[in-house]
């Protein structure tokens, strides 16, 4: 099996690996349960923590979803800074700290990864991106687009980001892109990332939004009260309450509304 001019070296290796195990940055984070002080305490008391075990991730995009409280973020929050990226988000030459907020759960978890490195990589945080934003202009740093990122809206700061400073080949962890993003936008972005996607790129996302995690293919990871579960698109909650919703918002208005 080919694996690239590049990539001499591990052609042995690869002979016994799939393609896209050779192509893939990120292949699974493991719970080191048996060092795990107690599971009644934060973070690890989370239930997308508390039932983990062992978390593979899609070679292009694995998507993180399931409702408010589950762990998500804090669960993406871990994996970006065993990576290696900053806490607050931003590349691995990042390292301000605004406000000692993120857990321990970091050195709690085992990464594997690849044969390959990424040549790019970026944690984006949507709560986090100002601060993001005024590191890139204190210290001068390039690759964002022509205009400051405090010079544009919170959503065009986003856009940006998508679109100057994601480079390809590179391991991207997101955690609720669309808060910015308009539905139009969103459309937009499933472009942007299949972009990143054909130009050899891994994503890790942390979603609310139905319109994102429909990209084809991608393992969507359900996290609830019971853990962590792959789902298929149509059976997710966003999928099917969206649906419901647009089918007819007036019966569902009438519904949430109604006094009994």
């Amino acid at each position: 099996m080919h694996c690239g001019p590049s990539q001499k070296n591990l052609d042995d290796r690869c002979l016994i690996m799939s393609l896209e195990h050779c192509k893939q940055f990120l292949l699974f984070a493991e719970l080191n349960r048996g060092a795990v002080p107690s599971f009644d305490a934060y973070p690890f008391s989370l239930p997308a923590v508390r039932n983990l075990e062992r978390l593979e991730f899609h070679p292009a995009v694995t998507f993180l979803v399931g409702e408010n409280g589950m762990g998500k973020s804090t669960l993406l929050e871990a994996i970006a800074v065993g990576y290696g990226f900053n806490a607050e988000g931003g590349s691995k030459n990042f390292s301000f700290e605004t406000r000692a907020s993120h857990s321990d759960l970091y050195q709690y978890l085992r990464l594997a990864r690849g044969f390959q490195r990424p040549k790019d990589g970026f944690f984006l945080r949507a709560e986090s991106f100002y601060n993001v934003a005024t590191q890139v202009e204190e210290l001068g740093v390039t690759g964002y687009g022509a205009k400051p990122l405090h010079d544009q809206s919170h959503g065009e700061s986003f856009w940006s980001l998508l679109m100057e400073r994601f480079r390809g080949h590179g391991l991207y962890m997101l955690d609720e892109p669309e808060a910015a993003l308009s539905p139009s936008r969103q459309l937009a972005a499933l472009v942007r990332i299949h972009q990143l996607v054909q130009s050899g790129s891994q994503l890790v996302i942390a979603t609310h939004s139905p319109i994102l995690m429909a990209y084809p293919d991608a393992r969507i990871l359900h996290l609830s009260e019971d853990g962590i579960r792959p789902v298929a698109y149509q059976e997710t909650e966003h999928f099917q309450l969206t649906r419901r919703f647009m089918e007819n918002p007036q019966r569902i208005l009438r519904e949430l509304f109604r006094e009994d």
